[in-house]
């Protein structure tokens, strides 16, 4: 389920108009740090893991539809930090790819 979704995340990242093939190589990038930090994951965490997925998947969706909402968008990152919060003390490495993913979407204006 994991997999999917990251694959799903890569594939939105793929479509991504906006920024230079640096960024978008930089977001491909991450994504494969945290596949990285989602393997070590003991299976006790996965569905907050899961609960991260989801929202970054969300956040990919309204960024790469042609009619994006900015509200939908904000929510879903907003999601995004909220579901991290949990992680921060047990998983530091694995909050730091998803902020930086989210640092490199804003540069990019996602």
């Amino acid at each position: 389920m994991i997999k999917d979704t990251l694959a799903k995340i890569e594939s939105a990242i793929a479509k991504v108009q906006a920024g230079d093939a640096k960024e978008k190589a930089e977001l491909v990038a991450l994504l494969g740090r945290l596949k990285a930090e989602l393997a070590e994951l003991p299976p006790s965490r996965i569905d907050e893991a899961r609960s991260i997925g989801y929202f970054t998947e969300a956040a990919a969706h309204e960024v790469t539809r042609g009619n994006a909402s900015v509200q939908l968008k904000n929510l879903s990152i907003s999601g995004i930090s909220y579901a991290v919060k949990g992680f921060e003390a047990s998983h530091p490495q694995m909050v730091s790819v998803v902020n930086e993913i989210c640092m490199i979407l804003a540069r990019m204006g996602i």
